[in-house]
């Protein structure tokens, strides 16, 4: 016989007191680690009588969806607005995941969400995604919100944060990834996306080439579509950048704070997104430029100063190792470059490997700490048996950390080491703080 969820309920709280132990229950919960779908996080949704009483942003695609969120974050709260924002995954902790004003929450505002979710699902098998992302929009209606920022975590159609119906949809750059789970075409993964769209609400595309499929949905269903190139622009010469919309102009714009030459692509979603919700949310233009002055986001072409420097990012397709490869580019010469790589074993490593070779001369394959990931020396073979450099050498090593401490212990003050390939990658990095290198010594942690 199921016991009742009140029964239920007063176990849990016998049993789970850490934010950690309610983790690891959300682990054991469901047969599957992933199953998309929405009957049955609406349905818990439903008896929690989860609803949020603001303006929502819903972030959907394969790159460009932390930064998109992080520079609306960080705008609207130059303007004045209290925001809260869901983002996935987390790099070091979970509480990463759901900030209000643009802290982390604490973790026992998490467990009391937690609790509201176990004692609303009763018999309802939920995955480990579904249940946490119930927990922090829980938290998010009880924080008394300006603005919400939602990142889907996979796909849009069928995640779990598509129980919230969008004020202001933003679709970022579209590439094949997950194709095991939403198709192997830009056009079928596009229609995934498509699916955060509403009627009659705004649709800011800001891929420069999107799919003919997310156009057609917006179509179909009447969203008010704004499209990169068609309904806003931007321009840039070294030292400044221009937007350009609906009625609105922005000239004489600083560069974001967030490093890459993509950042201008998602700036400029955000910019569109912002003016389509401008009668509700009315934004200045001295905010917009605080708030892409002072936007934070760790691990997205982070460069940390130091001899060596190190370069932190979360690439982890080819489509973001390829602005990563460029990126690195741009950042001038080094005369030796040293890459710290681990990655999921369904990622389409080829490619990712193949772009970043002719720029690495050592590499650091690592284990990480996931069923999920190819094991270092999987990641080494396979780079062997795709790299043109002879001159070229490799390690493997049982975590990030020890990968970096080798580097780091053998580069030069003037090289580079660049850590990229999974968040897992980079947070086994940033797990005590920031490294602050110096040559020939493994990596000091700073903090922060």
């Amino acid at each position: 016989m199921m016991p009742c969820v009140r029964c239920v309920a007063v176990t849990i709280r016998i049993v789970m007191k850490t934010l950690d132990e309610w983790l690891a229950h959300c682990e054991r919960l469901h047969p599957a680690a992933i199953e998309l779908g929405l009957d049955r996080v609406r349905a818990v949704a439903t008896r929690m009588g989860l609803r949020l009483d603001c303006p929502v942003f819903t972030v959907a695609g394969t790159n460009g969806k932390g930064s998109t969120c992080a520079m609306l974050e960080s705008i609207l709260a130059a303007a004045g607005y209290r925001t809260g924002a869901y983002t996935s995954p987390h790099l070091v902790r979970f509480e990463e995941r759901c900030r209000v004003r643009g802290q982390a929450v604490d973790a026992s505002e998490l467990i009391a969400s937690f609790e509201s979710v176990e004692r609303a699902r009763g018999e309802i098998s939920l995955t480990y995604f579904e249940f946490t992302t119930l927990a922090i929009l829980d938290v998010l209606a009880r924080a008394g919100l300006d603005a919400a920022i939602l990142e889907v975590g996979l796909g849009g159609r069928l995640d779990a944060v598509n129980i919230i119906d969008t004020d202001c949809a933003i679709i970022t750059s579209i590439d094949i990834d997950h194709a095991e789970l939403l198709g192997d075409t830009r056009e079928q993964i596009g229609l995934e996306k498509a699916g955060i769209l509403r009627t009659d609400r705004p649709a800011i595309v800001s891929d420069p080439v999107p799919p003919r499929s997310v156009t057609d949905r917006a179509l179909e269903i009447g969203a008010d579509l704004w499209r990169l190139g068609h309904d806003f622009n931007y321009r840039g010469d070294p030292q400044q950048w221009a937007w350009a919309g609906r009625g609105r102009r922005y000239s004489g714009l600083a560069y974001p704070a967030l490093r890459g030459a993509n950042q201008l692509v998602n700036a400029s979603g955000v910019l569109a997104a912002l003016e389509a919700l401008r009668p509700r949310l009315p934004v200045t233009a001295q905010a917009v430029r605080n708030g892409l002055a002072l936007v934070e986001l760790p691990g997205r072409f982070q460069v940390v100063p130091g001899q060596p420097a190190l370069v932190l990012d979360v690439a982890h397709n080819p489509h973001s190792v390829a602005a990563l490869a460029l990126n690195l580019d741009a950042m001038g010469f080094y005369p030796a470059t040293h890459a710290v790589f681990g990655a999921m074993a369904d990622k389409d490593l080829a490619p990712m490997l193949a772009r970043m070779d002719p720029l690495v001369d050592h590499w650091y394959f690592t284990d990480l700490p996931t069923p999920r990931a190819a094991p270092g020396r999987a990641l080494q073979a396979a780079w062997r048996a795709a790299t043109r450099r002879q001159d070229a050498s490799s390690e493997v090593f049982a975590s990030p950390r020890e990968a970096l401490d080798a580097a780091a212990g053998r580069a030069g003050a003037t090289d580079r080491i660049v850590c990229f390939g999974s968040f897992y990658t980079v947070g086994g990095v940033l797990e005590h703080g920031i490294p602050r290198l110096h040559a020939g010594a493994p990596g000091r942690d700073a903090g922060g």
